[in-house]
């Protein structure tokens, strides 16, 4: 009886509810990426495919636990009201360096898309403001995000000076 009770409640919520909880560390990164892709209204293909390709690098899974953690990182996006939640849980697990490497994976993830946008910047900044990562830092992440997807883009934030 217990186990058509557990087989009942597994099949409600599906295969890989148990994979990623919602205070997995690796649902926080994925949410916050998710926001940072959203922040302009349009989710590329390209976006999309970078992300899949960053988290793949990072956290070595295969394809159906990839693809939970995506869903559990969208999910988490969706329900948060604000940053503060995936910032705490990834300030207390992450230091310094790892913090900073984090804004320039979301910055690689905005570039992916071809273009940046005004809400993208605040979306950065607001993380990195909350993980502790310096101007300079969160600058210089991008900077080095703009060479890596090519053509250096020019820009008139205040900011662009270290």
């Amino acid at each position: 009886m217990l186990n058509r009770i557990q087989s009942f409640i597994q099949n409600l919520v599906g295969p890989h509810a148990d994979d990623f909880s919602p205070d997995d560390l690796r649902v926080a990164v994925a949410a916050l990426c998710f926001q940072v892709m959203e922040a302009d209204g349009t989710v590329s293909k390209s976006e999309r495919d970078r992300l899949r390709e960053i988290l793949q690098d990072y956290y070595h899974l295969d394809s159906g636990k990839l693809d939970a953690l995506l869903a559990a990182g969208q999910e988490a996006g969706k329900e948060a009201v604000d940053y503060y939640r995936f910032t705490t849980d990834i300030r207390r697990h992450l230091d310094e360096d790892q913090r900073v490497e984090l804004i320039g994976i979301l910055w690689d993830i905005v570039y992916a898309g071809g273009e940046r946008s005004e809400m993208e910047d605040h979306v950065i900044w607001r993380v990195a403001d909350l993980l502790g990562v310096s101007v300079r830092d969160r600058v210089l992440q991008r900077q080095q995000a703009a060479t890596r997807s090519g053509p250096a883009e020019e820009s008139e934030n205040e900011d662009d000076a270290v």
